[in-house]
């Protein structure tokens, strides 16, 4: 394994990831872990988009970097307890990556800025875009070492100092200016490929295929209960609730707290409904393993080696964007690290503006905080998800399905 043993040799690490993500045509970010000697247990690229298509929304490096870790602790690999590990990344992380590192307990080192959607995008490491109970542990986990020099890439550090370990604790310019033009250069087009999609009126009625349809095998592989509820689009109501009964059930004995999420499609047909996979990763929760599930399920369709671009084009109308759907969660975000984090993937898979006839796109059932609460943890967040997506989950509207799960 290699070893570091300065804060510029670690970020060089990252960077040379984040070059192959930029090779890779996903957004050009990269991380490793090291643990407290310096040594580099793992690094990773961001795998969002592959061959030119979205494969994961939720396959940021940091995200990725954590699930690795609790895999291998999983297979009895002896790692260091994350409070000894740090995380060090090209860019710094949104808001989804920025909960996971919370929910974990990681500590965190960033190379460059993100003023748009990184969790410290005004560079004063107050992390006001975090709920307020979130704040201290990240001022006291992320890291913005000094970059010495004149150029805009220059900045004094800030946030907590780099661990001990570290003998140099600046990054050079060079590697710090790379770090953010690999970024830039990929931002714009990987953005673009979650606007790919036909629009809403272009879009067909799964429930109208033939259950032998590989459309409707492919669905029901994946949650055997696919199309088998049908709500008027845009507004889940009782239909879904031995559904959601049934996945938050095994939520908990999937090591969760009992919560579920479910994916109507435009048209109000239950796609997917989830429970959380904790046992396996502590961050792998219900609405992840629901945005995971559902893009990842395209992505192999569309992936086929004898798929013709009329097929593609068919799949796509079948299977659309999800942000013409509705997402409904049993439970409704908190102020923990856990719900920032699935916050902050839900603007990941949206990864743009909501289309205006479905401003509800984000409900949930039970309210975990008052509606304003909520509001104001939205409000709050970097640039990207308060001013383009612009977060809004609102309650379901059915008084019979609340009443279903409140039981």
């Amino acid at each position: 394994m290699k070893k570091v043993i300065d804060v510029q040799a670690a970020v060089a690490v990252a960077a040379a990831e984040a070059i192959v993500a930029k090779t890779q045509g996903t957004f050009g970010v990269g991380g490793a872990m090291l643990d407290q000697t310096g040594k580099v247990l793992k690094s990773l690229h961001n795998n969002v988009i592959r061959q030119g298509m979205v494969y994961d929304p939720t396959a940021h490096g940091e995200r990725q970097l954590i699930d690795w870790y609790y895999a291998e602790r999983a297979k009895g690999v002896p790692l260091p307890e994350p409070k000894d590990i740090t995380i060090v990344t090209s860019l710094d992380p949104c808001c989804m990556c920025t909960g996971a590192i919370l929910a974990g307990g990681f500590n965190v080192m960033v190379a460059a800025t993100d003023a748009n959607a990184g969790i410290n995008y005004d560079s004063s490491a107050r992390f006001d875009a975090l709920p307020e109970g979130l704040r201290t542990q990240a001022q006291a986990s992320f890291s913005y070492p000094a970059v010495l020099g004149d150029s805009q890439y220059a900045r004094p550090a800030h946030g907590m100092a780099p661990r001990s370990f570290f003998i140099g604790k600046t990054i050079a310019e060079p590697t710090q200016a790379l770090c953010s033009l690999v970024f830039e250069a990929t931002a714009k087009g990987a953005m673009a490929l979650f606007n790919v999609d036909p629009p809403r009126a272009q879009l067909k009625d799964p429930a109208t295929l033939s259950p032998k349809h590989a459309i409707v095998s492919a669905l029901r592989k994946v949650f055997p209960e696919a199309l088998s509820v049908r709500c008027a689009p845009q507004r889940p109501d009782a239909q879904l609730a031995p559904a959601l009964k049934k996945a938050m059930a095994r939520d908990k004995v999937m090591g969760g707290k009992g919560d579920a999420v479910a994916l109507l499609d435009s048209f109000g047909n239950l796609l997917l409904c989830m429970p959380g996979r904790r046992n396996k990763s502590g961050i792998r929760t219900a609405f992840m393993e629901c945005t995971r599930a559902y893009a990842q399920l395209r992505y192999k369709l569309l992936d086929g080696a004898r798929i013709g671009p009329a097929q593609r084009e068919e799949i796509r109308q079948y299977l659309g964007h999800p942000k013409d759907g509705t997402f409904v969660f049993a439970n409704g975000p908190d102020d923990g690290a856990l719900s920032f984090m699935e916050l902050g993937a839900y603007g990941s898979t949206m990864e743009g503006e909501l289309p205006e006839s479905n401003p509800a796109q984000f409900q949930y059932v039970r309210p975990s905080l008052p509606q304003q609460a909520l509001e104001h943890i939205c409000r709050s967040m970097p640039p990207l998800y308060r001013h383009l997506i612009r977060i809004r989950p609102v309650q379901v509207a059915d008084a019979e399905l609340i009443a279903a799960l409140a039981a």
